[in-house]
């Protein structure tokens, strides 16, 4: 390995250990106590080094939002693939977005309330958010070439209610119930569906 090889690793050791220990503290304290000093004293590097790697707290943000959205497409993909059906697919993948919310609530801060500049539906989408967003796709089935708008409408879905339950706006034992509804709608198969509900599901997907 050449020298500058060797700089370039440790470069990137650094960057990760930087994005790691933000994630830590924000999980640990709240975003509110991430700051490039209390950074800077975690992993025993000067606040000069940490700008030579972000140019401020957004940045960080943003950067452990990516990586969150990494971790949720490989649950939404563990979530779809034990599942044999379309619809319990869909059910599966519905309700491990809001598990994951609840499991892991500053790290879906960073991805979905705070302010961060990464472009959704654009060609400039980051490849972790395009990977986790194709999960959704995948359990929405046939959708006449609309099946992108469909995933969106789900995504926006589940956010609202992962957001309004971890605001305490919305009864989280009713939880469940919402979720079904939700898959009622979208469900690709109404074999899937509970007695009653096909045919309004049909009418749903054009």
């Amino acid at each position: 390995m050449s020298s500058t090889e060797g700089r370039e690793r440790e470069r990137a050791q650094r960057h990760q250990l930087i994005i790691t220990a933000a994630r830590e503290l924000a999980e640990a304290e709240g975003w509110e106590a991430v700051t490039t000093r209390r950074l800077a004293e975690r992993v025993e590097y000067s606040q000069p080094v940490l700008y030579s790697h972000f140019k401020g707290k957004d940045a960080m943000v943003r950067a452990v939002a990516i990586e969150g959205f990494d971790d949720l497409a490989a649950r939404l993909r563990r979530a779809r693939l034990a599942e044999t059906s379309p619809g319990e697919a869909l059910r599966a993948v519905s309700r491990a977005c809001p598990e994951f919310a609840v499991a892991r609530p500053a790290l879906y801060e960073a991805m979905f309330v705070m302010p961060i500049d990464v472009p959704f539906a654009s060609q400039d989408t980051p490849p972790a958010l395009r990977a986790a967003f194709d999960e959704l796709v995948a359990v929405i089935g046939p959708g006449g070439g609309r099946d992108e708008l469909y995933a969106e409408v789900i995504w926006s879905a589940l956010r609202g209610l992962a957001v309004l339950a971890h605001g305490r706006r919305m009864p989280a034992e009713r939880q469940q119930e919402r979720l079904e509804i939700l898959v009622q709608h979208f469900a690709p198969d109404p074999a899937d569906l509970p007695q009653g509900r096909a045919s309004s599901a049909q009418m749903t997907l054009p």
